[in-house]
């Protein structure tokens, strides 16, 4: 069975879905691996490296696409490429379903078994292939990371001759993955941390990293089944901003990483919250891509609002291609490798099997997604 993985072509993207060191491990499942010369540059690899891993490495982007049993990638490929997929082929990537509907019908059209990895559950079982947690954790990263040469300040008290430099006060919302990585990365760096989330049960692992959880009474809230944190009325969604209005207005940077899983991320920052920000203060928005925390927000800009930037960098885990390659590469590995049969030397789909269940959304010429399919 030939494992094919192209370069991405979405702009500014500069993850690979596949990385020489994988390449190794599925190579030893007795899978035939391919991919297209140049996938590896902005994440540090040359094409040698590949061959060297036992990958063949191929420039007829084309051909590789009409001939692969399985296409992966990091991003959902164009219409050009959907275009050359065979029927029955498997398409392995992050392809927004719920935002993508006219692109998953497609897919089911051209009789495409899609896998999207954002769909993979949450479980003990599926954690080595949660493509999300792993990107999320280096959006984290890399927001505090963003944000600290806009603030225009260190982040750890100084004690020194001159006087002594108050550490940076960094305010985060939202607990997941990502925002728990952002607390623990300012905390690193010697800020004074406070953290929000709606849902309670997170608070002790705020606490565990060293920062304050700051409590807003908005009423009963909670998780999903998946562990993403249910929408808000309008009624809590005010009233959680009420509360979060004053400690914006003594921080110096503000992140926000507050997503609801298939739909627009809510607006926690507004015009008037911002206006209570100080001049010289900075709030990086991680859910720029799913419209954004923040009122005003620009995809890929740094807006400056009455003396606060706002950061709204596009696509966070991308800024640190080497190691977001290395952990997406690993996952889709992982998925690879749990549904391999070893005697047959081929992927085998077991739709009754709880993580394909899940993350299946086309197969057979139809969506197979219940979710997706009652939208």
């Amino acid at each position: 069975m030939t494992v094919v993985f192209t370069k991405e072509t979405h702009a500014g993207e500069a993850r690979a879905a596949m990385v020489p060191e994988m390449v190794a491990k599925l190579k030893a499942l007795g899978a035939v691996i391919e991919v297209e010369s140049g996938i590896g540059i902005a994440c540090g690899h040359l094409d040698d490296d590949y061959t060297k891993a036992g990958a063949t490495v191929r420039a007829d982007r084309a051909a590789m696409i009409q001939s692969a049993d399985i296409l992966a990638q990091v991003r959902k490929p164009s219409p050009a490429d959907v275009a050359l997929m065979r029927e029955g082929a498997v398409c392995i990537a992050l392809l927004d379903p719920f935002q993508s509907r006219d692109f998953i019908q497609t897919l089911a059209q051209r009789g495409v078994t899609a896998i999207s990895m954002e769909l993979v559950p949450r479980s003990t079982r599926a954690q080595k292939m949660d493509v999300l947690s792993s990107q999320a954790s280096l959006a984290g990263y890399a927001a505090v990371i963003t944000a600290a040469p806009q603030t225009g300040k260190i982040f750890p008290m100084m004690m020194t001759p001159a006087g002594t430099i108050k550490p940076v006060k960094v305010f985060i919302i939202g607990a997941g993955v990502a925002g728990l990585q952002a607390i623990a990365t300012a905390k690193r760096l010697g800020a004074k941390v406070e953290a929000f989330d709606t849902r309670p049960v997170v608070e002790e692992q705020v606490k565990s990293l060293g920062a304050k959880f700051v409590k807003i009474d908005v009423g009963e809230t909670g998780q999903t089944e998946g562990g993403y944190a249910k929408a808000l009325t309008d009624e809590q969604l005010k009233l959680q901003r009420e509360g979060m209005t004053r400690v914006c207005a003594e921080s110096d940077i503000v992140i926000t990483a507050a997503q609801v899983f298939g739909r627009r991320a809510p607006i926690l920052l507004t015009s008037e919250m911002l206006d209570a920000m100080k001049p010289g203060s900075v709030v990086v928005d991680l859910a720029v891509e799913t419209g954004g925390n923040v009122e005003g927000v620009v995809a890929d800009q740094v807006t400056d609002r009455k003396g606060v930037k706002i950061v709204g960098t596009a696509n966070l885990p991308g800024t640190v291609p080497v190691h977001a390659s290395q952990m997406f590469a690993s996952n889709i590995t992982a998925l690879l490798a749990e549904f391999w049969d070893k005697e047959s030397k081929a992927f085998k789909l077991n739709l009754d099997d709880d993580i394909l269940k899940s993350c299946v959304v086309t197969h057979g010429g139809r969506i197979v997604n219940e979710k997706l399919a009652a939208t």
